[in-house]
């Protein structure tokens, strides 16, 4: 018996990265997911082991930055199913041209509806499943860049990944009464595909240093898992190795 039998889950972004470590670890504890994604083929290859292990997941491919898009996959997950108890916000979107002297009006487009845009448009095409059932968990992947202003994720990257956490705490302020929880989860450094956008190369050590999906994954298990009175507003993950800290160490001299 798995702590989330009978439960409805809807993973978006779950093809790869967060996502997918997201989906995996939910589908292990008993949940039925609805995995969603740009690319169907990663989304069948998820669905596929979370078969082949005994769970069930179904595939609803659409883009989360259309908002048209994003209420028709909530709409058929009520028509299917009836409720949906949790909902993992993921999908996410970075540059190359990040910095203020090389990004477009484009990559800007790209980045805050990839990032923000697509939580509103979601935690709204949910909440009022979540209200009639007066239950509902929404876990949303936000950033170490959504707490502390740097440069090296990009303005826009930060900008949005502020936004999100700042939504997710509007959602428990009016949301408590309706039994809806909202965590935003604060990863730093994780070896997923978006590292492939950094415009400094992150090398394969690095990378083998760094917090891994299956690791936030869990993490999102452990949050999915807790009892209705309690919310975990916010939570940090990061790897022990961080080369933040390190990069200060070394220029110290310590």
């Amino acid at each position: 018996m798995g702590k989330l039998d009978g439960k409805i889950v809807w993973v978006t972004g779950a093809g790869t990265g967060i996502g997918e470590g997201a989906a995996m670890a939910l589908a292990a504890e008993g949940a039925t997911l609805v995995l969603t994604g740009r690319r169907t083929a990663p989304l069948k290859e998820v669905a596929g082991r979370i078969a082949e292990a005994g769970g069930t997941a179904h595939v609803k491919a659409g883009d989360m930055t259309d908002a048209a898009a994003v209420q028709g996959i909530a709409d058929w997950i009520k028509k299917k199913f009836k409720r949906l108890d949790i909902f993992v916000a993921n999908a996410g979107i970075n540059i190359l041209d990040r910095s203020w002297d090389k990004i477009s009006p484009e990559g800007i487009d790209t980045v805050l509806h990839g990032n923000l845009d697509s939580v509103f448009y979601g935690a709204i095409a949910v909440l009022p499943m979540m209200r009639k059932q007066q239950d509902g968990q929404i876990i949303v992947t936000a950033s170490m860049a959504g707490r502390w202003v740097g440069l090296m994720s990009g303005p826009a990257y930060v900008a949005a990944k502020h936004g999100v956490v700042a939504a997710c705490h509007t959602i428990n302020m009016q949301e408590c009464i309706n039994g809806i929880r909202c965590t935003a989860v604060l990863p730093g450094e994780v070896a997923t595909p978006i590292l492939d956008k950094r415009p400094v190369p992150v090398s394969a050590d690095d990378r083998a240093k760094m917090a891994q999906k299956e690791d936030v994954g869990d993490l999102i298990r452990y949050i999915a898992c807790l009892p209705k009175h309690v919310v975990i507003n916010e939570v940090m993950i990061c790897p022990t190795w961080n080369r933040g800290y390190v990069a200060a160490l070394q220029k110290a001299g310590v």
